[in-house]
């Protein structure tokens, strides 16, 4: 399993939210890079970053620190998911340099582009379900939708989708514990590479996640707030 530490980049600036709530900011570091110089050293596999801007106004405006942290990350890969809605606008974000970027809203409104994206990307391209009570949520998690993340899901690797970010929102930030049913049923529902995000606070529950057969987990504020030794838990789940 792949741990994936977190950059959420606001404003030009490190932050973390609590289940995706816009004015629920706390805010690390006006220079995202050095995160990313900080997990490198650590022995991250992956890095991935959010432009939370992006997810929510379907604009790029963090796209200096993003192009920062791929240079800081060297050889090691990087992955963003936010605000990109439409073919330019992936392009647009491969062109800075990252590894894989991470379709979301666009999934749900516009699944034709996710198709579109898949036959000419490949596996640079991946999809982000963000769930709030099973269902998938769009722009930035402030608006849900009546599909059913696994049923999404399905569809999504119709389409050749090989990769998918999950969040459980209602746990995301709150270093209460993942949703492990959830990610279970996830894993099972679909052959894709399933990535586990939200709730993630100390190594047990890392463990626990990699136990449901998941690919990979995404580690945000556990990193930010001490709970998590970030090159003990890539260790141990090597």
């Amino acid at each position: 399993m792949i741990v994936y530490p977190a950059i959420d980049i606001k404003d030009g600036a490190c932050v973390r939210l609590s289940q995706g709530k816009f004015d629920e900011v706390c805010r690390y570091t006006d220079k995202p890079y050095t995160m990313a110089e900080e997990f490198v050293r650590a022995g991250a596999h992956w890095i991935h970053t959010v432009d939370l801007d992006g997810a929510r106004d379907g604009e790029r405006k963090n796209a200096q620190a993003i192009k920062e942290i791929v240079q800081k990350a060297g050889d090691v890969p990087v992955q963003i998911g936010g605000g990109v809605r439409d073919m330019l606008s992936l392009e647009k974000t491969l062109a800075l340099g990252v590894r894989r970027v991470v379709i979301g809203t666009a999934a749900v409104n516009n699944p034709a582009f996710v198709q579109e994206a898949v036959r000419k990307y490949g596996d640079h391209v991946a999809v982000g379900i963000d769930a709030k009570d099973g269902f998938a949520a769009t722009h930035g998690w402030e608006q849900v939708s009546r599909i059913k993340a696994v049923d999404l899901a399905k569809q999504m690797e119709d389409y050749g989708v090989r990769t998918i970010i999950y969040t459980d929102i209602a746990t995301d930030g709150m270093l209460q514990g993942p949703n492990v049913a959830a990610m279970q049923e996830m894993s099972k529902a679909v052959s894709c590479d399933i990535i586990a995000s939200g709730g993630v606070s100390c190594k047990d529950d890392v463990l626990r996640l990699k136990e449901t057969g998941v690919a990979g987990v995404i580690i945000g504020k556990a990193i930010y707030a001490g709970r998590i030794n970030l090159e003990d838990v890539i260790l141990s789940v090597e």
